[in-house]
């Protein structure tokens, strides 16, 4: 199973496709930022998100997309912002035809770190650790990856415990 996880921001959206391979290993296939430029208007921004979102499903053509759901926030205007990187997410793949699955923010961390209230540091070591990378994954990719390493282990492609297989 190859899923693709994605970290919705109309500044920068995060990406990472991790795949389950043999024995339950998790598998990096890649990772990274999306970044757009701040002064330009949101839909251009979100025209670079798309574009740059349909380009990775094509090269990588993962099986499921991975999500972040949308948590409370107190900022209404950041919510509304954050709600549009997410329908371009969920644009993306459905031109694809591919299922997406959403995670709470405290759900991705528990499935990754163990904690629900897990910090940003905290998610990038137990990505880097899961995944047996060299160094830390930027941030929202880390966060990116993170969403799909929790679709995986919900959805029974490998065992909680570190990554090993079932």
């Amino acid at each position: 199973m190859k899923v693709l996880g994605i970290d919705p921001g109309t500044l920068i959206t995060g990406y990472g496709i991790v795949e389950s391979a043999d024995g339950g290993r998790l598998v990096r296939v890649c990772e990274g930022e999306i970044v757009t430029a701040q002064g330009s208007p949101l839909s251009e921004r979100l025209l670079v998100i798309s574009k740059r979102l349909a380009e990775i499903v094509d090269k990588y053509r993962p099986d499921t997309v991975s999500v972040e759901s949308l948590f409370y926030a107190k900022n209404v205007k950041s919510a509304i912002l954050l709600g549009h990187a997410r329908g371009v997410a969920f644009l993306s793949a459905a031109a694809f035809g591919i299922p997406v699955a959403e995670y709470s923010p405290a759900k991705i961390k528990q499935a990754v770190v163990g904690y629900g209230g897990a910090t940003k540091g905290q998610v990038q070591k137990m990505v880097k650790f899961l995944l047996k990378t060299g160094e830390d994954p930027k941030p929202d990719a880390a966060d990116a990856l993170a969403a799909a390493i929790c679709h995986i282990h919900h959805s029974g492609g490998v065992s909680r415990e570190l990554g090993r297989g079932a």
